[in-house]
């Protein structure tokens, strides 16, 4: 495969660009422990070559292959789940409970997304999904340990995101892999080595409360490391958790203020706020691209975040 699309990290971790939209976006992390390997999130159906590019590239057969882990079953995160469980015979998936039953029959998961995307959208992005079969299926446990050959992944429950979230804890290195639990972070915007996050808002489970919380469980770890899904390893977690708090509750205030306007501007408003945050952003963090730049980057997940707002139902304020 190209060395572009595989990234080796220390103590056998790595990140394949799933290629979804675009190069840097979504990453496939690939723990690997003594010829055995695990796969948290997948990517879409369309990463498979990828995925199978990498294990070749690492000499790791398909059928070493342990664990599939989604972190939740968003599509850029869970399409290509019932792929990889086909090209991978001896694999169980471990998922969720929640997102368990949309992992065997995704039907309801499809018509979910659609609702976002669109039809077109979400076929071009993702295909038909393979279903899994039940009996290979795990459903994860908050601080269930898997053995990956001796090397401990504990699962953690980490809602906020998504009801049906979980991140993973590598024993070897005390890493976090956080799906999107840890919010996004793309490597164009990095200054001098210095990393960004920006929280996740999309529709229909934000919750702050519990966004803050599980972001507070990661900080409580002190990991060196943390492998977000958008994309991959960032480290000052600090400094990132402390950045996080902030725009979440940035967030929050731009779905309040939108109450007071009309049901059908609400998401137009909130969109226009979020991108004044995103320049003040760029003025806080001193980040090189010009606005046009800086939005191509941004505007899909603004856009999601936009809605996500407008589904959340936040509390009155005392």
């Amino acid at each position: 495969m190209k060395p572009e699309l595989l990234t080796s990290y220390a103590d056998g971790i790595h990140a394949i660009d799933a290629l979804y939209v675009r190069p840097g976006m979504v990453a496939i992390h690939l723990i690997v422990e003594k010829g055995r390997a695990a796969f948290f999130d997948c990517g879409t159906n369309a990463s498979m070559p990828q995925v199978l590019g990498a294990l070749k590239s690492l000499g790791v057969a398909t059928g070493a292959v342990d664990f599939v882990i989604p972190s939740h079953v968003h599509l850029d995160h869970a399409g290509g789940a019932g792929a990889m469980m086909a090209a991978f015979p001896n694999a169980r998936l471990v998922v969720h409970a929640r997102g368990a039953r949309h992992m065997a029959d995704p039907a309801k998961l499809m018509a979910a997304t659609r609702e976002v995307y669109g039809d077109e959208a979400t076929g071009a992005l993702y295909g038909e999904l393979v279903p899994v079969k039940r009996e290979r299926i795990i459903e994860a446990a908050d601080g269930m340990a898997l053995d990956l050959a001796g090397r401990r992944l504990t699962l953690l429950e980490t809602p906020g995101h998504a009801k049906h979230h979980i991140c993973l804890v590598d024993s070897r290195t005390g890493h976090v892999f956080s799906g999107d639990a840890f919010g996004f972070s793309y490597r164009e915007l990095d200054v001098g080595g210095r990393a960004f996050v920006f929280p996740s808002t999309s529709p229909a489970q934000f919750d702050p409360q519990a966004m803050h919380a599980s972001i507070e469980r990661i900080l409580a770890l002190k990991p060196g490391a943390v492998y977000v899904t958008h994309f991959s390893r960032v480290t000052d977690i600090e400094r990132l958790g402390a950045d996080l708090h902030r725009l979440v509750d940035l967030h929050c205030a731009l779905g309040r203020l939108a109450l007071a306007a009309p049901e059908d501007k609400r998401c137009a408003l909130i969109l226009d706020g979020l991108r004044a945050l995103v320049r003040q952003e760029k003025d806080w963090q001193g980040w090189e691209l010009d606005d046009g730049a800086l939005f191509s980057l941004f505007d899909d997940e603004l856009d999601v975040n936009a809605q996500g707002l407008v589904a959340w139902s936040p509390e009155p304020q005392q």
